[in-house]
């Protein structure tokens, strides 16, 4: 395992690097000269060369690339904006702010919106899933076939503004979605995210119940548990040893993918209920075109979803002992 996890750990380093620099390079090559935007609608050709120097994007593109990577080893010096002390992403064109310091700062909503709506969907998605596997062909597993199959052709931003109309406009039934630190008060912060929850997973526990009711029923027709069950174990030992486990590794597998999407930045559930998290970050520079801040939540979230893929390997092996990591 050791060996394996430092093999996985410089790989993934090797392909953040490659993202880093093809992302780099394909923000810097655009059109659009960010000097010009910051400079004004005063701005004179003095100015704009002194801007370029400051924001250090007078040289070539691979020099400043270097630079980028440099400084978040080191730190970066920038005229006019002061040091940026590792690890530095780069600083903000449009708010004048270091863009790892901006990405913290909206990094606990994100998370608290990701690993909240990731436990109620793992629960009644799994748990929906499991009842459709074992009552197969019976009328839970229709209702519970046909549910999922409605919820995830739903979409968030109808779901999302339908939910704050019923439940919080109408019915008054939630708090109207905000944030509140977890460690400030947490009844706020859950009954201030509990609708972006619900909402958000929805299509999630509809997508986790078919993957889990078709793995189960694939799983349950294996000869290792028609063997168990030959062999004189009780119904639920078969099911919970040998059937649960060996169908647990794929959803694990798909799970790593969708958590790291979601800490990448829920845009349009976020957008939705007026959060200010990675997402709407990501939106707001992209329409401001603040390069350094899209290139940092970019790297964010390649991270992501390197990280929990080699978190995803180590677990795959926990669960089903077939697996072998070699």
């Amino acid at each position: 395992m050791p060996r394996f996890l430092v093999r996985r750990v410089l790989g993934a380093l090797v392909i953040l690097l490659i993202i880093s620099a093809v992302t780099f390079w394909l923000f810097y090559a655009v059109p659009r000269d960010p000097a010009t935007m910051s400079c004004g609608k005063n701005c004179t050709p003095d100015m704009l060369a002194q801007i370029r120097h400051n924001l250090g994007i007078d040289h070539p593109i691979p020099v400043q690339y270097w630079e980028w990577l440099k400084g978040i080893f080191v730190g970066r010096e920038y005229s006019g904006f002061g040091h940026c002390n590792a690890p530095c992403l780069g600083y903000s064109f449009a708010n004048r702010q270091p863009v790892l310091g901006t990405i913290l700062d909206r990094l606990p909503l994100t998370l608290s919106l990701a690993f909240g709506s990731a436990v109620v969907f793992l629960i009644f998605g799994i748990g929906t899933g499991m009842m459709a596997a074992v009552k197969q062909g019976k009328w839970q597993d229709k209702v519970a076939s046909s549910a999922s199959l409605v919820a995830s052709s739903m979409q968030i931003y109808f779901v999302g503004y339908l939910a704050m109309y019923l439940l919080v406009a109408k019915l008054n039934i939630l708090d109207n979605p905000s944030y509140t630190p977890l460690t400030d008060n947490p009844v706020s912060w859950a009954s201030g995210l509990m609708l972006p929850w619900l909402v958000l997973s929805l299509i999630w526990t509809a997508n986790y119940t078919r993957m889990t009711r078709s793995q189960l029923v694939e799983t349950l027709s294996e000869d290792y548990v028609r063997t168990a069950r030959a062999k004189g174990m009780s119904r639920r030992n078969v099911f919970f040893r040998f059937a649960w486990r060996g169908a647990m590794g794929p959803i694990v597998t798909i799970f790593g993918i969708d958590l790291a999407t979601l800490i990448g930045g829920a845009i349009i559930t976020e957008s939705v209920f007026s959060l200010q998290g990675v997402g709407r970050l990501a939106l707001s520079s992209v329409d401001k075109s603040d390069l350094p801040m899209l290139l940092g939540v970019t790297v964010l979230s390649a991270g992501a979803i390197v990280f929990f893929n080699i978190i995803v390997d180590a677990v795959y092996a926990l669960i089903d002992p077939r697996i072998r990591l070699a």
